[in-house]
């Protein structure tokens, strides 16, 4: 029976050559996110994405019914453009474009690079004001302002290589050892790497985009209810650390240790 160590070993290895290939990319691409100064890693171009994602925007406007209701629409236009206009000072070339789905049932919204909005208008079933739609399309757009999207690309161009790299180094392994380690590598990216990652683009959205609320003229306290509001939408979640997002209760809090500087903004533009 072979030993743990000569299972591991090539592993061992190929995740140390991952590592310094890692290092080098992200010296190579490394910017920095708007307003929250974090480092992030971009090695796949945003221009390619941006092309994507306003072609698969027009195809999805196609398959998916529009909302013909004047005031939703109206009002989404509203906020999504006073929020655009702050956000304008961090990504000034985005082709903002708000969206109304017709769908009762999504309590939702999302986000393209290049500045693609929908919201649906199950949503408006929490989002009782202006205030509150601003919260979710705040959210949004610092989606877009801080390309969380690209980041997540690249990400998983870096697993996808990291898994090929354990998969060549252990291809002269027995079989059942191989799997064993495989398997091993795909959860612990999963639950090790992808799924914090999930979960600091959407605490980073949050902080962002309530700062975007703040200064486009929304008290920026409506965000604590809303999410409340949403927590009370669901009727179970699985354990934070198997979610792409944070829990309630996570997301809460870090919002209320925000809420005095989002304030002080909203208030000085009284």
């Amino acid at each position: 029976m072979r030993s743990i160590v000569t299972i591991v070993e090539p592993m061992v290895k190929s995740i140390a050559h991952l590592a310094l290939c890692a290092v080098l990319l992200l010296l190579a691409a490394c910017t920095t996110v708007p307003v929250t100064g974090r480092k992030a890693m971009h090695i796949y171009p945003e221009g390619d994405l941006v092309r994507m994602a306003a072609s698969q925007f027009e195809e999805l406007k196609k398959d998916t019914p529009l909302s013909t209701d004047p005031e939703l629409n109206a009002r989404v236009k509203r906020v999504g453009n006073r929020i655009a206009k702050v956000a304008a000072y961090d990504l000034p070339n985005a082709e903002w474009e708000f969206v109304v789905f017709d769908d009762p049932e999504q309590i939702n919204a999302f986000a393209m690079p290049g500045g693609k909005v929908a919201v649906y208008t199950g949503l408006f079933k929490v989002a009782l004001s202006d205030a509150d739609l601003a919260v979710v399309i705040g959210h949004e757009i610092a989606h877009v302002v801080a390309r969380h999207a690209s980041e997540r690309v690249s990400q998983q161009i870096l697993v996808a290589g990291g898994t090929l790299a354990v998969a060549a180094g252990t291809s002269d392994m027995k079989s059942s050892d191989r799997r064993l380690i495989l398997a091993g590598v795909g959860m612990g990216t999963a639950v090790g790497v992808i799924l914090p990652f999930s979960r600091l683009h959407e605490s980073e959205a949050d902080a962002i985009g309530i700062l975007y609320t703040a200064e486009a003229g929304y008290d920026p306290r409506s965000a604590i209810h809303f999410w409340q509001r949403m927590a009370a939408e669901k009727s179970d979640s699985p354990p934070e650390f198997l979610s792409t997002h944070p829990s309630d209760a996570t997301r809460v809090r870090k919002l209320r240790s925000l809420m005095p500087e989002a304030v002080a903004i909203y208030e000085a533009g009284l």
